[in-house]
């Protein structure tokens, strides 16, 4: 009977996950694309702000692609926030001569032991002192193209939406841990577009986010929510959708997708990965954590019966169906992503990365939620 349990729950399970994976390639291809119309003349002042820790080697590069914008200098600024740097990162920003370029100093504003959630700390520094009526974060270690900032405004101009999630992609090289990273993080921004057309939860990323500086400040800001290490963008955008319930709007546009460095050793890539799913348990949406539940269980399901294969061949013979599920499934879902971020070449190694995604899914969630994790050089629980 145990056995017949086993078997009936494993495979409801995969016929769970495998109708999600549809169901998110579905969105994803009904989720419009958005093109900036030809004649669109901006008027919107957008104020963007980075918070930036130890980036001196990346900060400048990412600086360049923000001035080099084809939007017009008098209605955009940038305000770098510098976040305790130990190296040379604000000095870097200060060598900028163009009016539009600032550099704040976390340290000059609150001292260390009134902080929390040092991002946060930054990321309201830096809207505190913007000028712009919509407000863009991105990353010190981000790319942006050059028609980045005409898109976001020319969705915020037409629509008024409150809050605008967009694309984010790495910058992958050929190796093994940037390719899974790449594979991995393009599956979750497929099912970040897919998710809103469909009503199936809010998800975004900080990276390429950006909300009007009124919303900002009639939800209070990261008031509440400070005392959190994390969530800076997600926990803001519950906010907010809270305030302007399904008012939130993607923009799909291959003009507007920020680039970004992925994590150079597998140390700091699970430290990453631990430190997203640290807010799961902060989610106040029914749908998505339902969601996340389904998800994890049918890879630790599917890890477990691998294990228990040595013992009872049979789990083995159940675990093969549902990894054939998953692999079927979300290769669907997945190649139309690539597609869209000109990254199709990394689908042959999509099979062959399938085991260590079962395993990195299932440790991060453990660790995600029990364990602690470190990032820029600091520990956090």
């Amino acid at each position: 009977m145990t056995l017949l349990l086993t078997i009936v729950f494993c495979l409801l399970l995969a016929l769970g996950y495998g109708l999600l994976m549809l169901a998110y390639k579905t969105g994803w291809t009904q989720q419009k694309e958005f093109i900036l119309p030809v004649d669109h003349i901006p008027h919107t002042r957008i104020s963007i702000i980075i918070p930036a820790r130890n980036e001196a080697q990346n900060i400048g590069t990412c600086i360049e692609s923000i001035l080099a914008q084809q939007y017009p200098p008098s209605l955009f600024e940038l305000i770098v926030v510098d976040d305790y740097s130990e190296d040379s990162t604000a000095k870097i920003v200060e060598r900028y001569t163009d009016k539009n370029v600032k550099c704040l100093k976390l340290a000059d504003i609150l001292p260390a032991k009134q902080i929390n959630s040092y991002k946060k700390a930054a990321l309201t520094a830096g809207i505190n002192a913007s000028t712009g009526e919509l407000i863009v974060t991105t990353d010190a270690d981000c790319i942006a193209p050059d028609y980045w900032l005409a898109n976001l405004a020319a969705m915020y101009e037409r629509d008024s939406p409150p809050m605008i999630v967009a694309p984010v992609t790495y910058s992958a090289k050929r190796n093994i841990l940037p390719i899974f990273q790449l594979i991995d993080f393009m599956s979750m921004q497929g099912i970040t577009a897919a998710a809103h057309k469909l009503n199936l939860g809010n998800m975004c990323n900080g990276a390429n986010l950006a909300f009007s500086k009124s919303a900002f400040e009639f939800v209070g800001g990261y008031e509440d929510i400070s005392h959190l290490a994390s969530g800076d963008d997600y926990l803001l955008m519950m906010k907010i959708n809270r305030a302007y319930p399904g008012r939130i709007a993607y923009l799909k546009s291959e003009q507007a997708i920020v680039a970004t460095a992925p994590q150079l050793t597998w140390k700091s890539f699970l430290h990453q990965r631990i430190r997203w799913a640290s807010k799961s348990g902060k989610y106040n949406d029914n749908r998505l954590t339902a969601i996340l539940i389904l998800v994890y269980l049918f890879n630790v399901a599917l890890f477990g019966l691998s294990i228990a294969g040595f013992f009872t061949p049979l789990y083995w013979v159940i675990a093969s169906t549902m990894l054939v599920i998953k692999i079927a499934a979300e290769y669907l879902f997945v190649r139309p992503v690539a597609k869209f971020f000109s990254s199709e070449w990394v689908m042959g190694y999509f099979i062959l990365l399938q085991p260590l995604h079962v395993l990195y899914i299932v440790l991060a969630g453990f660790l995600g939620f029990f364990g602690k994790y470190e990032w820029k050089g600091r520990r956090v629980r």
